[in-house]
């Protein structure tokens, strides 16, 4: 065990910057160091993540919106940047590490004035923006896909694979036999569009399990996220249906759903993914398309290819083409199950691990370091994760 420091995590507002912050402050506490949380209105909010640890809201700015709104953020940053410092002159963090998103810049600004050693931790295929805009002065880059896009060959040097951490609870789902699926027995359908939601779920995907063959649909048994909005709707159609179903705004037993699922319909969000690969849950992609850099495409394409999952692009979501695609996956159990086995091999299931020894090997003089603790894999070297 290393001795105790204390860590700022730095992250944006929503479900895919915060849940692995929250897997990464959890095993940081395990190891007896302090955690505090530097985030903004929204994150705070996230339910069962932050709940019991020190949080701080500052201000951050959106670089959107046209000259007006670029100064408007600029001036945003300036604030949560000053905010920064004066807390960290108060706590003296050890290391602040970034998880994305805007609320996420003013810390680690803060950090590089004060001097404070720093990593980002970035969960999508694509490097984001924020991230890009830090990869030169930060101290480490640890990345979630062993090839990232948009992050500069010059940055090569200081990136490390980790994988994107996930709850414990997640985790063991890898100890676990994927569900027993018999050849008439009940055929269990998981869909989530993540933190956000996804409305275009709820529009198809209910008119597109109706198009199975009857006695494929008659096995039906689903758990459906939909948006305030859209779960009315959805539930009157799969009352016409006929197909049994349960639906929620918000999925607090995610793990628990993933458990029993034989095949998930979701967007294709960094958690999601890492979730899916983690558990080893064969799906249907379903990327947003208006995702910053594309990145959820990139996301979805290691899966892909493994042959864990089959992606359809938005435009081309339809309720046969979904319909189409089911009957391929699930129509033979052997088959389910191999994909599930393909999702299984693109999982990294000691993200959490492997960036808690990245993140204590910041600026640490050696004496202090877990004895024996391995160093995360460098880019690309996908021995470790075997």
């Amino acid at each position: 065990m290393s001795a105790t420091r204390h860590f700022v995590l730095a992250a944006g507002g929503t479900g895919g910057h915060m849940v692995p912050a929250a897997a990464l402050a959890a095993e940081l506490r395990r190891r007896g160091h302090s955690v505090a949380l530097v985030s903004d209105a929204r994150g705070v909010r996230f339910p069962g993540l932050f709940e019991d640890i020190q949080t701080h809201i500052v201000p951050a700015g959106r670089l959107a919106g046209g000259p007006m709104g670029w100064a408007r953020a600029g001036a945003a940053m300036l604030a949560g940047r000053r905010m920064a410092i004066n807390l960290f002159k108060v706590q003296r963090p050890d290391a602040v590490i970034g998880f994305g998103g805007y609320p996420a810049l003013p810390a680690l600004l803060g950090a590089f004035a004060r001097g404070i050693p720093t990593a980002v931790h970035e969960q999508n295929a694509v490097l984001g923006r924020v991230n890009r805009l830090v990869a030169a002065k930060v101290s480490a880059i640890a990345t979630s896909y062993p090839d990232v896009a948009r992050l500069a060959p010059r940055h090569r040097g200081k990136a490390h694979l980790v994988g994107n951490p996930v709850r414990e609870a997640v985790r063991r789902l890898r100890e676990q036999p994927y569900p027993l699926l018999e050849g008439d027995g009940i055929f269990r359908v998981l869909v989530t569009g993540g933190s956000q939601g996804a409305s275009i779920l709820s529009q198809v995907v209910p008119d597109g399990l109706a198009l199975l063959p009857i006695n494929y649909r008659r096995r039906l048994q689903v758990t459906q996220q939909a948006r305030v909005e859209d779960i009315d709707a959805v539930r009157a159609k799969y009352a016409e249906h006929q197909i049994p179903a349960e639906l929620a705004t918000y999925l607090p037993d995610m793990p628990e759903q993933l458990a029993w699922a034989h095949l998930v319909i979701a967007r294709a969000g960094a958690s999601t993914l890492a979730e899916l690969t983690c558990a080893g849950r064969p799906a249907i992609l379903v990327p947003l398309p208006g995702a910053t850099d594309d990145h959820q495409t990139a996301n979805a394409r290691e899966m892909t290819q493994a042959g864990g999952a089959r992606t359809i692009q938005q435009p081309n979501f339809t309720a046969v083409e979904l319909a189409k695609q089911m009957q391929k996956l699930g129509l033979d159990p052997a088959a389910l199950e191999n994909a599930a086995g393909r999702a299984r091999t693109c999982g990294r299931p000691n993200a959490t691990r492997d960036l808690a020894d990245l993140v204590e090997s910041l600026g640490a003089p050696a004496s202090i370091l877990p004895v024996g603790a391995a160093r995360p894999a460098k880019f690309g070297d996908q021995a470790a994760y075997a």
